[in-house]
């Protein structure tokens, strides 16, 4: 006797929404504080560079375009 097979890909059942109801009840895992404060430093590090690199020239332009288009169109 032959059995069908599944690709592979589909070999697991499909959500259902009680499954997806189950999944979103579960407590979040917690970070302790000193983890917390870790992750915020290195995060900080990372991004320090690109915070103080300021606005390039071509959106600080098209920012102030769509700012004087946009006051003509209020008065």
């Amino acid at each position: 006797m032959m059995t069908e097979r599944k690709p592979v890909g589909q070999q697991k059942p499909m959500e259902t929404a009680d499954t997806r109801t189950r999944k979103t009840t579960r407590k979040p895992a917690k970070l302790s504080r000193e983890v917390q404060a870790r992750l915020g430093q290195q995060l900080r590090s990372m991004y320090d560079d690109v915070v103080n690199q300021g606005v390039p020239d071509r959106f600080a332009e098209l920012i102030n375009r769509i700012d004087g288009d946009g006051n003509k169109s209020e008065q």
